[in-house]
């Protein structure tokens, strides 16, 4: 394998090669977050001499055992609170100022690591000349417990801890990628499911938009997160079950990590429900988020951001293999769930009713198994489709320029059971569809090839110049209210009028003004 040297503001660093690309594995991008250090936002790394060896991962965040997803993080290096690192594919470390793609990892906030295979960046920065960084940043409690707003005085700087490391991580792009063949005037920065919603929410983020030029949100848009008085009653509650520690930060520094995630899970058990799916989340904290980043975008924070977004067809379909697998689904069971989920919609008819409207506004796509595909299609609306238009609809209102997509492709194995859900745009963008993570839901026909070469060069020209069009496809116009012209993405690739219109008219008539 050729070796590849590159500097850093904190020394060099020593790669290797991955096909036609350089790849630096396992860079620090910030100081250890351990001890004293725990709990507080991210600081410098320390310089070192000679060349630190970034031919293998960094470990990646400690997280919480979730057999369901083990794909995410599978083959990502060891846990450790010392996680943040990142990754760089380049084609090469010259002067030649190539679009930067970030990448920041979903897993609900959770899981995860940028070092999952299915991230790999080479396929990417080959094909569109471009430079990819994948990050990781610290998950869960260690993340996001938002301790800052239970004792404001003592560790005021102790709130979006996860989103800070992501905001480090974009300063080191800036003050490094030049060197690694990168232009830091052209940062495109993109993620899927938590990490579109981490997207979303550095878009709320002052500090964060001096660093990035493009945004794109993947199954995850800027309606995840908490107000202050929910991050309040996340972070009691851990407390709580930490067993009420003192906010002293050498002693936040000593308490075991196991106990640390043993009190995350029994916090996420007592407060997670189908309305809260998610407990640590990003918060409003009057300091890196200062606002609900959509209020921000439709007032034009972020008219000056080119914004892709988009999601899966049948996201749910993913969680509805762990929710129960095949167990019946009656007419009881949907009622009940409905019933949980409604008062975030408070002007949705009783849960019968509700139930009953969203199944006829889906038309004949839920045919058989009919309680079931109901459930997965209020679902994927509710939690992606929904909040995606809301964010292209505050952009445009907001000034700025936005597309939308949707991907149509179904597993082909699983067409029934998984159909286009959740993630499986991921290998198709990446350029790996043919990963065995990935076969599931790729399968190994041609055509997943060609679709993945229609949407990596989509994704590609957006960040090369905010217009995801190319000549490939149909004339991509922006997305705006009256017509939501949206690319469909799968077997055939198409401009739609206003996709799934019926759902999205039902949620917008049954929430909040």
């Amino acid at each position: 394998m050729t070796e590849a040297l590159a500097e850093t503001t904190a020394g060099w660093v020593r790669g290797t090669t991955d096909g036609n690309s350089l790849v630096f594995r396992g860079v620090r991008y910030a100081a250890p977050p351990i001890g004293p250090a725990r709990f507080r936002p991210p600081r410098p790394p320390e310089p070192w001499t000679g060349e630190a060896d970034a031919t293998r991962v960094g470990p990646s965040s400690p997280q919480l055992a979730v057999p369901a997803f083990s794909w995410i993080n599978a083959a990502a290096g060891r846990l450790d609170e010392d996680c943040l690192f990142l990754n760089v594919w380049t084609p090469a470390t010259d002067n030649a100022k190539r679009p930067v793609l970030v990448w920041i990892h979903g897993g609900g906030f959770l899981v995860g690591s940028g070092s999952t295979p299915v991230y790999n960046g080479a396929d990417l920065a080959n094909r569109g000349d471009t430079v990819v960084v994948t990050i990781n940043y610290r998950l869960g409690a260690l993340g996001f417990a938002h301790l800052g707003h239970v004792f404001p005085d003592q560790l005021p700087d102790s709130t979006n801890l996860g989103v800070r490391d992501q905001i480090a991580a974009l300063e080191w792009v800036q003050q490094n990628i030049e060197r690694f063949g990168g232009d830091p005037g052209n940062v495109t920065i993109f993620g899927q499911s938590a990490g579109g919603m981490s997207v979303g929410a550095l878009l709320g983020a002052p500090r964060a938009r001096e660093l990035f030029h493009r945004a794109i949100c993947m199954s995850g848009a800027a309606d995840h997160v908490l107000s202050g008085a929910e991050a309040h009653v996340v972070a009691e509650k851990f407390l709580q079950e930490l067993g009420g520690p003192s906010p002293n930060p050498v002693i936040l520094g000593r308490i075991p990590l196991d106990e640390i995630l043993a009190a995350a899970n029994r916090t996420m058990v007592s407060l997670a429900d189908m309305r809260n799916l998610m407990v640590f989340l990003p918060s409003v904290d009057r300091d890196i988020i200062p606002e609900q980043p959509l209020d921000q975008i439709r007032a034009g924070a972020t008219a000056d951001i080119p914004i892709l977004t988009g999601a899966t067809l049948e996201e749910w379909k993913l969680f509805g293999l762990i929710d129960g697998g095949m167990a019946p689904f009656n007419q009881e069971r949907l009622v009940a769930r409905f019933t949980e989920v409604l008062p975030d919609l408070p002007r949705a008819p009783a849960a019968p009713t509700a139930a009953r409207r969203f199944h006829e506004a889906l038309g004949n796509r839920s045919a058989a198994n009919r309680e079931k595909w109901t459930w997965h299609a209020f679902q994927s609306s509710r939690v992606f489709h929904w909040p995606s238009i809301r964010l292209a609809e505050a952009q445009r209102e907001g000034g700025g320029s936005a597309h939308s997509y949707l991907v149509t492709w179904r597993a082909p194995l699983a067409r029934r059971a998984l159909g286009a859900c959740h993630a499986i745009d991921i290998p198709f963008v990446f350029g790996n569809t043919q990963h065995p993570l990935a076969r599931p839901l790729t399968g190994l026909r041609r055509e997943a090839h060609s679709l993945s070469r229609l949407m990596q060069h989509a994704w590609i020209d957006f960040a090369r110049s905010g217009n995801p069009g190319h000549e490939r496809l149909p004339e991509w116009p922006e997305y705006e209210a009256q017509k939501r012209k949206t690319m469909i993405f799968g077997r055939d690739c198409e401009i739609a009028d206003a996709p799934l219109d019926d759902e999205r008219r039902l949620l917008a008539s049954w929430a909040r003004a």
